[in-house]
């Protein structure tokens, strides 16, 4: 048990910290789009959704509810990792608020990715907390180096999230099923961003994905 509990603290240590390299380029983005510091960690506490603020940026004041809208889009894959996580959390009153605000990408994951509900508890809060503490740090050093840091993507630090999350549900696609349903995602998602602006074409990857689930789900109960 005490080995277990280890690995989770670790998985969620290294999540915060990849996820923090990553939020180093959120914050220096954002002061170069215009927003100041102060904006840009209000941003980064209270929407605390490197997507949905990544897309708010890339819009900013130059329409807002254009800004809004796509920030709105990016984030709605979080309620349905909500209704997902809820029966696992069971939270009530101010913990269900807190736990609210840190259901991410990389909560799911490690929460998901987990074998007991003991575990599964653990590693959204270790995650979230690590997650909401290196991102939230790492916008503030980002908005300092702001234009000195020069291109993000140079250091790669777009991609340490990113990299991070796909090693964590590698093992979940592995499969025959899961390879199929993940490649569907990724081509629709790649195919409507040819065509659509930012966010649906996330959402409309989504879709396809789950209906494909369903789809093989189906045939294998057949």
């Amino acid at each position: 048990m005490t080995n277990s509990a280890g690995k989770v603290s670790s998985v969620a240590l290294s999540v915060g910290i990849a996820t923090g390299v990553y939020g180093i380029s959120f914050g220096a983005l954002s002061v170069t789009a215009g927003f100041d510091i102060w904006q840009t960690l209000a941003l980064s506490v209270l929407m605390f959704s490197g997507g949905s603020q990544f897309a708010f940026v890339a819009v900013g004041f130059a329409d807002l509810a254009t800004a809004v809208t796509s920030a709105w889009l990016v984030g709605v894959r979080n309620g349905f990792y909500a209704l997902s996580l809820a029966p696992m959390l069971e939270t009530k009153g101010l913990r269900k608020i807190v736990a609210a605000q840190l259901t991410i990408d990389e909560t799911a994951a490690v929460s998901t990715s987990r074998q007991t509900l003991d575990e599964q508890r653990k590693g959204f809060w270790l995650t979230g907390i690590s997650v909401f503490v290196f991102w939230n740090l790492a916008t503030v050093l980002g908005a300092f180096l702001g234009e000195q840091i020069g291109d993000p993507e140079t250091f790669g630090l777009d991609a340490a999230a990113a990299v991070a999350l796909f090693a964590l549900v590698w093992p979940r696609i592995q499969s025959s099923a899961g390879a199929v349903i993940a490649s569907t995602a990724i081509i629709a998602s790649v195919l409507f961003s040819m065509v659509l602006p930012s966010g649906p074409p996330v959402l409309l990857g989504a879709l396809c994905a789950v209906l494909v689930g369903f789809a093989l789900n189906r045939g294998k109960r057949e």
